[in-house]
């Protein structure tokens, strides 16, 4: 047998490369997420300047002050964070499930399942968080148990790209019968449940941050460690299996992952659009990994979502804009770009 050394060792230098550029660019989203932070704590706005701020950071600020940055700003910071890292990983997980760059939980529709349930949730009167979270829960399991049923072939093997068509068709009549439900309610329900259908973080506390941050925080460290593996997919359910991947074990594990983080974040923010999506691509695309760098993608969702909410905060203050919004235009520039790429290729 004949060894191609020179072969060899160009593999293991282009790993090396990547290694290196997938670490630096690790700790540049890092940084952008450090700064972004401290740029959401310690802005000018509700009445305090940035001096108060830091002298609350500093401890020596109290009352309204501390309210405004402890009380208001950092718990939406904490959330912001968390969400935009566990939606970033339940794109990446979705992505390489189907194994379709369109595939995340926005396109497929786990997250208008999950608002179907919040919203069947505050039609019945609940509006306390462990209601809602539980709402959103039942919505997103019961919507990709849809979808991943319908999507199943024979032989029980689920194909990506019907698994995206069916996710897509349910998700528009999910999107009319949610319309439906916002009628059915009284004007007060249905002004809370648009507003908070747009995917936003205003008013959101440490009685929501604190909850959030543990259950998403634990699900995504799962999701770094179980998923070290998710690459090998790429090459196909036939190579999978022969390389001694359970297929079908490990593709129910990552669905029920992603839905669980899609749910979590929708209970807490709504149905944040786009995050999910474009937070792979521009990690993969920062690296140039062949893989998929699932934590530069979560840094990259944190860091996405945290400099949304900025903009959403500062771009017609004193108004606040709902983040949702400013991810879906966000996300729409980035998707037309991914769709007219390879046409222009």
């Amino acid at each position: 047998m004949t060894i191609r050394w020179g072969s060899q060792a160009s593999t293991w230098a282009f790993s090396r490369r990547v290694y290196r550029r997938t670490v630096l660019v690790g700790a540049v989203m890092l940084l952008v997420l450090v700064a972004a932070g401290f740029l959401t704590l310690l802005l000018p706005g509700a009445g305090i300047g940035s001096s108060k701020a830091v002298g609350v950071l500093l401890g020596q600020e109290t009352g309204f002050a501390r309210t405004v940055v402890m009380e208001w700003r950092l718990p939406r910071l904490v959330a912001a964070a968390v969400i935009g890292a566990a939606l970033a990983l339940a794109g990446a997980l979705f992505q390489a499930l189907t194994r379709n760059p369109l595939g995340s939980p926005d396109i497929i529709g786990f997250n208008t399942g999950a608002y179907t349930g919040v919203l069947f949730t505050l039609l019945m009167g609940a509006s306390s968080f462990a209601a809602i979270s539980f709402g959103a829960l039942i919505g997103g399991c019961l919507t990709a148990v849809a979808v991943f049923l319908l999507s199943a072939q024979r032989g029980h093997t689920i194909s990506g790209i019907r698994l995206i068509l069916v996710g897509l068709g349910i998700s528009m009549m999910l999107s009319s019968f949610n319309r439906w439900l916002i009628l059915r309610g009284d004007m007060e329900t249905a002004l809370s449940a648009a507003s908070w259908g747009a995917g936003t973080l205003n008013g959101v506390r440490w009685e929501q941050a604190i909850p959030a941050a543990v259950c998403l925080g634990a699900l995504v460290a799962i999701a770094l460690v179980a998923f070290r593996g998710i690459n090998i997919l790429a090459l196909g359910d036939d190579t999978a299996t022969g390389l001694g991947l359970g297929v079908n074990r490990i593709k129910a594990l990552m669905l029920s992952i992603g839905v669980l983080l899609t749910a979590i974040s929708t209970a807490v923010a709504g149905p944040i659009s786009f995050v999910a999506l474009a937070s792979p691509h521009i990690a993969a695309r920062l690296t140039r990994s062949p893989r998929i760098p699932l934590a530069v993608t979560a840094l990259t969702g944190a860091s996405l979502l945290v400099v949304s909410d900025i903009l959403a905060q500062r771009l017609f203050a004193p108004v606040q804009l709902p983040v949702g919004l400013i991810t879906v235009t966000l996300g729409g520039i980035y998707l037309l770009t991914l769709i007219a790429r390879p046409a222009k290729n």
